[in-house]
């Protein structure tokens, strides 16, 4: 196999990998409060919820929210040209 087909390869694996992964692992840790969904105030030490992730400690990772974009995409298309949505 030549060096360009080899890298092509290579990156269509790292991408099949990916898209495999966050359909299986949708979620990721908050960055914000790493995952923990609430924050210790530094007055009176009162707990707060995140306002990132609304106090459950989990975010959509990037390749998931594209795919859900494309599929709302493609569902508006269909709709508009009249196709049932199923």
């Amino acid at each position: 196999m030549n060096t360009p087909g080899l890298l092509l390869f290579v990156m269509f694996a790292v991408a099949l990998g990916y898209a495999w992964s966050s359909a299986v692992y949708p979620y990721r840790a908050c960055r914000s409060c790493r995952g923990v969904g609430h924050f210790r105030s530094s007055i009176l030490r009162a707990i707060r919820l995140c306002r990132r992730c609304g106090g459950t400690g989990r975010t959509l990772r990037a390749g998931r929210r594209a795919y859900n974009a494309a599929v709302r995409a493609r569902r508006a298309i269909r709709r508009s040209q009249g196709h049932d949505d199923r």
